[in-house]
């Protein structure tokens, strides 16, 4: 893929940018130019937005938000379900200088006002599907909303003409809440160049999204990693993206599948068990999927080998953040070793650090940090949180990593979820791996729990396959797994069954909950 003009990437693969741009040109108005106007950019089941189409919206709703009186700075705060709309509010606040906050869809109205107030935001615009959440936290804060129904009648009066509003390549351009996998969800402010960063290292050359491509993602817009596999991967590449507004589950994945026949799948560890569970049930086509990425918790390496065995396709796993976009380190199609989150994405500079920030000896577990140019420049109204995650360059991602002798990532866990067992440190991740081996079991958490003696030992949480069918004898069996397969300190010395683990949107355990 030629790049857009006037940004360059150099050999060590940082961006090139002009000295005042707007992102929403490269990624929306420049496909006129190039040819594309009557290509379609997004399909959903009841719609379809060619590139001409969604570049007139988009500046239909960049005039909207200006008459509704927001000005350049101003917060959006959009709670849209997966669909045109979402581009429409998203890029034409940014080409007119308003600053857009997707948030959470699953949240609750205690939640949305925390976040409505911590944005400070001008107008909240909501689907009305949500508005049962989010019209109460509007009164309890004050502040004005719109339902997307009632905003697409004002954008269709607008004018369809707007100059995009110039910035530097670091100034503030939307922010992200983080997920709030360890308590308070966080806004962090992303740049303009920020896009750019994660949609040609990552995207074109390590994923290698093309022009022919068509994505899906069961990861929902709002959050980074389907921020970047449903719309900045395919708009930067002129590719098409497939949206579909429901809650994922096997039957809708392999539906959508089946009906749009997308190049590329991507979805989390969660959902490819599911979908293999359906898949022992009934069979399903999965024609035309050259690549299936996974993100948000780390991988087993039995999904990979069973998905491959059912599919005939491999799982790319890689981890992501809020903070860094999208996916820094990850498994390629010509480079992949599964149970690894493999090698870092070009571009981006990594290292594992101890307690005190020394580099650790290769193959010890330490604190991962990243240095790249799509981090987000700092957490809104928390300093304290900034400085201690953001440090000299570099983001303390929070997580454990170790690297084997080849040079691939293994996750060890999140860093407050590692456990000392017997004085000798323990990754939940670990266990949890060799508990979904077991052929009864669907998912597992380990979180740390005090025995009769107040000493910290392995605790695991299972969801079975066949709810109900736990007891004596596949606890035994589950403990016998991992003694058998682990060092013999790991295995969990207490098992309950429960139907669901609590979760983040992105798929990551809450194992704060479990632990409360």
């Amino acid at each position: 893929m030629t790049l857009p003009s006037g940004i360059t990437f150099s050999s060590d693969y940082k961006v090139g940018l002009p000295g005042r741009f707007n992102v929403a040109v490269p990624f929306i108005d420049r496909h006129l130019g190039e040819g594309r106007g009557a290509k379609v950019a997004i399909r959903t089941a009841t719609e379809t937005v060619t590139y001409g189409e969604l570049a007139e919206r988009v500046n239909r709703a960049g005039n909207a938000l200006l008459a509704a009186g927001l000005k350049p700075g101003d917060r959006l705060l959009m709670v849209v379900k997966d669909c045109p709309a979402f581009f429409y509010l998203f890029w034409g606040a940014i080409k007119a200088g308003v600053v857009p906050a997707p948030l959470n869809t699953l949240l609750r109205t205690a939640d949305y006002a925390y976040l409505f107030e911590d944005s400070g935001c001008r107008l909240v615009v909501y689907s009305s599907e949500y508005a049962k959440e989010v019209e109460p936290a509007l009164k309890q804060v004050a502040t004005k909303g719109s339902t997307a129904d009632a905003f697409l009648a004002e954008m269709a009066k607008a004018s369809p003409a707007l100059e995009a509003r110039l910035a530097a390549p670091t100034d503030d351009c939307f922010w992200l809440y983080s997920s709030g996998s360890t308590g308070r969800p966080k806004g962090a402010v992303h740049l303009q160049r920020d896009m750019v960063v994660t949609s040609e290292l990552y995207g074109v050359r390590a994923l290698g999204v093309c022009e022919d491509d068509i994505s899906y993602s069961s990861g929902k817009l709002f959050f980074a990693y389907g921020l970047g596999n449903s719309m900045t991967f395919p708009l930067w590449t002129g590719s098409t993206a497939v949206l579909d507004d429901r809650r994922p589950t096997p039957d809708t994945i392999f539906e959508t599948i089946e009906t749009f026949k997308p190049t590329l799948y991507y979805g989390a560890p969660t959902l490819y068990a599911a979908q293999l569970a359906a898949l022992d049930a009934k069979p399903r086509r999965l024609d035309g999927i050259r690549a299936c990425v996974s993100a948000a918790e780390a991988l087993p390496a039995d999904i990979f080998r069973r998905w491959k065995e059912k599919t005939g396709t491999v799982i790319l796993d890689g981890i992501g953040s809020t903070e860094c976009l999208h996916i820094f380190i990850g498994n390629r199609l010509d480079d992949c070793r599964p149970g690894t989150s493999g090698k870092p994405t070009p571009g981006y500079e990594v290292k594992i650090v101890d307690e005190n920030g020394k580099p650790v000896a290769k193959g010890a577990s330490g604190r991962l940090w990243i240095r790249s140019e799509s981090a987000a420049k700092y957490y809104w109204n928390k300093p304290e949180k900034t400085a201690e995650t953001m440090v000299d360059g570099w983001l303390n991602t929070g997580d454990t990593y170790r690297q084997d002798e080849d040079g691939y990532f293994i996750y060890d866990g999140r860093s407050d979820d590692m456990l000392k067992v017997g004085g000798i440190w323990c990754s939940p991740v670990e266990v949890e791996s060799c508990l979904i081996a077991h052929p009864a079991v669907l998912e597992a958490a380990i979180v740390g729990h005090a025995d009769e003696n107040s000493l910290i030992k392995p605790k695991a949480f299972v969801v079975l396959k066949q709810p109900g069918s736990g007891g004596a004898a596949l606890t035994e069996e589950l403990m016998a797994l991992c003694k058998t397969t682990l060092a013999p300190y790991k295995y969990p010395r207490w098992v309950e069954y429960v139907t669901e683990l609590p979760k983040t949107a992105t798929g990551k355990i809450q194992r704060f909950k479990l632990r409360s």
